[in-house]
């Protein structure tokens, strides 16, 4: 009797094998890699790379050790916040954008309880990092940058506006005065300059991508410029803004310094060389029809489209990522050297 009992406890009991372990540790790096998707990486690092070097001109050379830990792993853990609450809110129009359907909730490899639950903890936890280490202040713009991408620009301007890229953009703007009222408790010129730099750099930069997949927008029923406007029209708006990006970028060479004027030059004649040309092929194709000229020496538009829409921007959305690296890299370096 008790030996039956015993056996029938055994079998109930299951068996580990030396396999379960690789399998529990993989299932867990899945579900770590799904929450960190949910902060878009990318889109952090490259807010990451316009806050740091801010610290160095806000410090008018090295910065301090913990102000720079705190900006970067505060930043990181806000910036992913307000992404991981964006995925939430998008989660709708996520599913139907060939872009987006590999995000974890559309592949439900994250709850959208537990994204949202995630989002506001990692929200929680970066404002009242800035709070306790650095300063009310950037705690303050913290919260609001957090705020202002999640509601105004993501419930409220993506969805109804086809300037949500430009409005949107002082989102990606914050970080710098986040940084620079962080080193210094207060905000003063060199801070909105750069801050300008990046709300102006937002338009041609997103535009760019926005023109490769308006038909993605499009089925989504989201109005970006590229998807009620005519790639010309973008284009235009693109030259306009680039324009605006490079002059304040030069409003800030007092303060960093020849090497910094240097490369604003340098970097801003690329960006503005290449925002043009696009526009001179947008307008050739508009005039005769790129179905009748196919592409062009220089690869730029497709065959088979008309009115500027088979041009390649892509070019223009990569190059934005390397002025926008090398202009704030040059802040770090003409500040320490200045």
């Amino acid at each position: 009797m008790v030996l039956s009992q015993v056996s029938a406890v055994n079998v109930r009991q299951p068996i580990r094998t030396a396999v379960d372990g690789p399998r529990e540790l993989s299932s867990v790096r899945a579900r770590v890699g799904a929450y960190v998707a949910l902060c878009k990486p990318r889109i952090v690092e490259l807010l990451l790379i316009t806050a740091v070097p801010t610290l160095f001109l806000a410090y008018k050379g090295l910065p301090s050790l913990l102000v720079t830990g705190v900006v970067v792993l505060g930043g990181a853990l806000a910036a992913g916040s307000a992404n991981a609450l964006n995925c939430y809110i998008d989660r709708d129009i996520d599913v139907i954008m060939r872009r987006t359907s590999s995000r974890p909730l559309v592949k439900h490899t994250v709850s959208p309880r537990s994204a949202l639950i995630f989002g506001l903890v990692l929200a929680v936890v970066s404002v009242a990092l800035f709070a306790v280490a650095t300063n009310m202040l950037a705690a303050g713009l913290t919260l609001a940058a957090i705020l202002y991408y999640v509601v105004i620009y993501t419930m409220l301007l993506k969805r109804h506006t086809s300037q949500s890229t430009l409005w949107g953009g002082a989102c990606g703007a914050a970080p710098v005065v986040i940084a620079w009222a962080a080193a210094t408790g207060s905000l003063s010129w060199p801070a909105w300059l750069l801050f300008g730099v990046v709300f102006f750099w937002q338009p041609p930069h997103f535009w760019a991508l926005a023109i490769k997949y308006r038909d993605d927008y499009r089925r989504a029923g989201i109005p970006m410029l590229p998807v009620v406007a005519s790639v010309h029209r973008v284009l235009v708006e693109s030259v306009v803004y680039s324009w605006l990006m490079v002059a304040v970028s030069l409003a800030v060479w007092p303060w960093a310094g020849p090497l910094y004027g240097a490369v604003a030059i340098l970097a801003g004649a690329a960006f503005l060389y290449e925002v043009h040309r696009l526009l001179r092929l947008s307008r050739s194709a508009t005039n005769h029809g790129a179905s009748d000229h196919g592409a062009g020496s220089d690869g730029a538009v497709a065959e088979g489209t008309n009115g500027g829409e088979g041009l390649v921007t892509m070019r223009l959305f990569h190059l934005s990522i390397l002025y926008l690296t090398l202009l704030f890299a040059s802040v770090a370096v003409g500040a320490f050297i200045h």
